[in-house]
């Protein structure tokens, strides 16, 4: 098997442009992509209950609208060295008042690898216990969704009507009713 080429500017010297706490902008060559420092990444949860899953909505600066996406937080930016798993239980519970008897690792993704570095662990919980109310901190007046996910795709075009913005990590739930229609 031959290794093949990498295009050109895969090898030129990485400069970082800017940096703030959260997001890091550099340039290799040509290619100019956001990043998060020291490569933080994010654990994204699929919160599975009783054909239910579990979802959050929060205003999100960036795109000026409410969002809707599985709970989510970063990894370590509260706890120094915090692994995905520990981070993911705590992100959890604060977003959503749930804990969860189960985990599974369902690895890591990249959510958009042409513009940002940034990737994020999946992680499957089950087993849910309701604990709290959830909602984030006092800052993020987040609401919590349980869907059933035979309502899924009509969940998210209830949110589209009300001018949500849909995380595109939504497909997952959304990938099979989009194929078998094309399949038709």
């Amino acid at each position: 098997m031959s290794k093949r080429p990498l295009p050109p500017d895969a090898e030129a010297s990485e400069q970082l442009e800017w940096a703030g706490k959260f997001v890091e902008i550099r340039r290799r060559g040509r290619w100019e992509y956001a990043g998060r420092p020291g490569n933080m990444r994010a654990a994204v949860i699929l919160a599975v209950d009783a054909g239910e899953v579990i979802l959050v909505e929060q205003y999100r600066v960036p795109v000026g609208k409410f969002c809707l996406e599985f709970p989510a937080g970063l990894i370590g930016d509260e706890i120094e060295g915090e692994d995905a798993l520990t981070s993911a239980k705590r992100e959890l519970e604060e977003e959503t008042g749930y804990r969860a008897a189960q985990w599974e690792g369902l690895g890591e993704f990249y959510s958009s690898p042409g513009m940002l570095s940034e990737g994020f662990i999946l992680l499957r919980a089950t087993g849910l216990t309701k604990v709290g109310e959830g909602g984030g901190t006092e800052n993020e007046q987040i609401v919590v969704h349980r869907v059933p996910l035979r309502r899924i795709g009509e969940a998210v075009a209830e949110h589209r009507a009300r001018g949500h913005a849909i995380d595109a990590k939504l497909l997952l739930l959304l990938g099979s009713a989009y194929l078998e229609d094309s399949a038709q």
